[in-house]
């Protein structure tokens, strides 16, 4: 697994420096929260009310950076990674998964999101997507939105996993 550093954002960075780098401290932030654990950590479910683990997190962040960059921006449906059984998102199914290959799947993922990002020229240019126009600026603002929300959960699937709390 390569990881990019967690680099604290810019105070006065133009829009879109300040969301690219937003966006790759979110990244980061999960990925530090799944640092140090085993395979089994990071597949086990610690709150018996929910099914989320920590990989299940990471490989619905890598599907949710396909399905934003690449389907929506890029225009390009793929393959999904982990297709849905029985109406529950792939991704979320860990018991079997392979822990390596999860996590090459992300990087492979926010690799791809980062070229396109970076092939539009502007915050502003908008592709058309189910009747709908989306702004670039609008993908980055939701994939924020999207990884602070679930790195919240990772605060809390972490602390019940092995204690572990704080930045």
């Amino acid at each position: 697994m390569t990881r990019r550093p967690r680099t604290t954002p810019s105070k006065v960075a133009a829009d879109r420096a300040s969301l690219t780098s937003f966006l790759d401290y979110q990244r980061a932030t999960l990925a530090m929260k799944c640092e140090g654990l085993t395979g089994e950590e990071l597949k086990r479910r610690p709150v018996p009310t929910s099914g989320l683990t920590l990989l299940g997190l990471v490989r619905h962040a890598a599907a949710v950076e396909r399905g934003w960059f690449l389907t929506v921006l890029k225009g390009d449906a793929g393959e999904p990674l982990w297709p849905a059984v029985d109406g529950v998102h792939g991704e979320f199914l860990v018991a079997d998964a392979d822990v390596e290959a999860s996590f090459a799947a992300w990087d492979a993922a926010c690799a791809d999101s980062r070229a396109i990002e970076a092939s539009f020229g502007s915050l502003d240019d908008t592709v058309g997507f189910r009747g709908e126009e989306i702004s670039l600026r609008y993908v980055l603002t939701h994939m924020i939105e999207e990884y602070a929300r679930h790195n919240g959960h990772a605060d809390l699937l972490r602390e019940a996993v092995d204690g572990a709390t704080g930045e």
